[in-house]
């Protein structure tokens, strides 16, 4: 994961300090591409532990069109945890919990949870149900018709419903392009946050392109990762500091089983990583 860390140092090199909406301050830049070919390995970072366990999950729930996160606090996946509770702290019921108390109040109580778990109608809810469009099951019937098609995208950046969601969307627009059998995939990322948000995303669309490939029949090709306002927040510049002394260590392999042909079929058990020895893992705040 070399281009990763070429990644950070450009940030570090080129970028200039700028405010933003969680006033955590960011040194920032705009405009950078990675790309992974799928075929050397599962881009999950090795120089820090990434927990593969919350991408999978994660993705899964977008696939399935979930925005609430009851599923995710039930598999103890604590990722989107912090924006529905900021908005049920304006709320008239919130009585001083914490972050921890309401999680376990999410978690305990589903009428609690379907109030005040949802993060409105994010990322899931576009992919499945874009105005009325499901589609992720309209590209793979576009792709099985016309694998020469340009139009295999999707978009999560809905102009009409941005207010309602908890965050509006950052990794916006996501295409596919098929070619010598090979499927790939091109995201584009209006703003990402380099320490705890793009090792995330790198792994979630390089395992959504695995998914989308075995429902096709194709093999995998390459990720590319096209990102508009990239950042470190000042908050994690020693951590990555620290990742950028380490060494990459070769790649996990991701394993899927050959019995399930349909995306929508896919279950945590169909999915394993394996040969992953990653350096130790880097703590950093979540600015909300």
């Amino acid at each position: 994961m070399k281009v990763y860390q070429a990644f950070l140092n450009h940030i570090l090199d080129h970028g200039i300090e700028k405010q933003d909406r969680t006033n955590t301050g960011t040194i920032s830049t705009f405009g950078y591409q990675m790309r992974f070919d799928l075929s050397e390995g599962f881009p999950l970072l090795t120089t820090k532990k990434v927990h593969f366990k919350s991408v999978l999950h994660e993705l899964l729930w977008f696939i399935r069109g979930e925005t609430n996160i009851r599923p995710l606090v039930l598999q103890n996946v604590r990722i989107w945890n912090e924006w529905p509770y900021e908005r049920y702290k304006n709320s008239p019921d919130y009585q001083g919990e914490t972050l921890e108390e309401f999680v376990d109040k999410i978690r305990e109580d589903e009428a609690f949870a379907k109030e005040y778990g949802s993060l409105g109608p994010l990322y899931g809810h576009q992919w499945r149900n874009f105005e009325g469009v499901d589609q992720l099951k309209h590209i793979l019937e576009e792709a099985r018709k016309n694998p020469d098609s340009r139009r295999l995208l999707i978009s999560s950046w809905n102009p009409y419903r941005i207010d309602d969601m908890a965050l509006p969307p950052c990794h916006v627009l996501f295409q596919f392009y098929i070619a010598d059998g090979k499927l790939s995939c091109q995201l584009y990322q209006r703003s990402a946050d380099a320490f705890l948000g793009v090792p995330f995303n790198i792994a979630s669309y390089a395992l959504l392109t695995h998914l989308m490939a075995a429902d096709l029949g194709l093999d995998v090709g390459v990720f590319v990762h096209s990102i508009g306002d990239a950042h470190i927040y000042k908050n994690h510049i020693e951590q990555v500091k620290t990742q950028l002394g380490r060494t990459p260590r070769k790649l996990p392999t991701l394993r899927l089983n050959p019995e399930v042909k349909d995306l929508f079929a896919f279950t945590d058990e169909d999915i394993e990583l394996q040969d992953y020895h990653p350096h130790p893992a880097l703590k950093g705040k979540v600015s909300v």
